[in-house]
């Protein structure tokens, strides 16, 4: 069988998130960097206030690394806005060189993985990934502005208004960055756009599948398999699919569109969803827990449903995927305390 997990030698440097009032508002208001309770950031558009995110996220986590950036060789960005411009015009003014994303809510997973590969095989020193999602700027392309107060499914995902922005390379003392497995597009038909977790779900489980018999691992190696939201339904759907295969991962399995909001006091309904809802989660939560050695092998799985407002307009199914990155503690002699 032809190998694809890819073996990494990166680690996180530094890590930010940004978040809206909604976010702050749920079970992880205390891990986030930064908030706006009006999810404005003193812009007048939600477009534009979707690139003070990330030109936010991205300040935190140079200022945490103190690194300025040119010294950074890389940014790998995307959201989910047409032709990206959320990230485009956020991180215009850094002079990065700029590497712009499409891999919609998987995003995160995909940016990362680009910039550690790219670091460690040595053709950049660091690299950045930063990724957004902002809800009005969302809900405005993919359905109805939420001035309108359209109703939504109960299978329907709450767009995380959020950015994360992450700093990779060699360097450091944070968690490391030690496999990686690139998703496969997959579409079983699904064409309900107020139910990703559905489409997703397979895409998922496929890349776990594939995890599995290439590494040899299994669920009980991990002390966390965290995916990026699928939801309550589009988790649910990948326990049932993988216990068909004989996986279990039950015991071990987090869901950030699960994790992010409080489905019994925020209206949610299926919970989170977005480019910035895996980002923020994984960068606010989790890997502080790494870094502080209360987690040590962690498979982060972010999943993307790959849509448009056309081909949605047009009936299409939702072909989807999920990217894979392993993670895990820093070894106890390079562990720094997180404060």
């Amino acid at each position: 069988m032809k190998r694809s997990i890819i073996k990494l030698k990166s680690n996180v440097i530094a890590a930010a998130t940004v978040v809206g009032g909604k976010e702050h508002e749920g079970p992880l208001s205390g891990f986030f960097d930064l908030c706006d309770p009006e999810d404005s950031f003193g812009q007048d558009t939600w477009e534009k206030s979707e690139s003070e995110m990330q030109r936010r996220a991205l300040a935190v986590a140079m200022k945490k690394s103190g690194l300025a950036a040119e010294d950074i060789d890389a940014v790998f960005a995307g959201d989910l806005l047409n032709q990206c411009v959320g990230s485009a015009y956020g991180l215009l003014d850094y002079g990065i060189p700029y590497f712009g994303l499409y891999g919609a809510c998987s995003t995160s997973a995909e940016s990362i993985m680009l910039a550690a590969t790219l670091t460690s095989g040595g053709f950049a020193t660091r690299a950045a990934a930063v990724t957004s999602s902002h809800n009005c700027s969302a809900e405005r392309q993919f359905r109805t502005p939420t001035e309108y107060g359209g109703q939504r499914s109960p299978t329907a995902q709450w767009t995380v208004t959020g950015a994360g922005a992450y700093i990779v390379g060699k360097e450091g003392s944070g968690a490391r960055i030690t496999e990686a497995l690139p998703g496969i597009a997959v579409d079983k038909g699904i064409s309900d756009a107020s139910n990703m977790g559905a489409a997703m779900a397979p895409a998922a489980m496929d890349t776990l599948v594939r995890y599995f018999t290439e590494s040899g691992r299994a669920p009980r190696d991990f002390d966390m398999i965290l995916t990026g939201d699928l939801g309550y339904e589009g988790s649910s759907i990948l326990c049932e699919l993988l216990k068909n295969e004989g996986i279990d991962i039950s015991r071990v399995h987090s869901d950030c569109g699960m994790m992010i909001y409080n489905r019994e006091t925020q209206d949610v309904h299926s919970g989170g969803s977005g480019c910035g809802c895996a980002a923020t989660v994984l960068g606010a939560y989790v890997l502080p827990k790494l870094e502080r050695g209360e987690l040590s092998d962690v498979l982060f799985l972010a999943t993307g449903a790959m849509m448009s407002p056309a081909s949605i307009q047009q009936g299409l199914s939702i072909p989807s995927i999920a990217h894979l990155l392993h993670l895990e503690a820093p070894k106890k002699e390079d562990r720094k305390l997180w404060l």
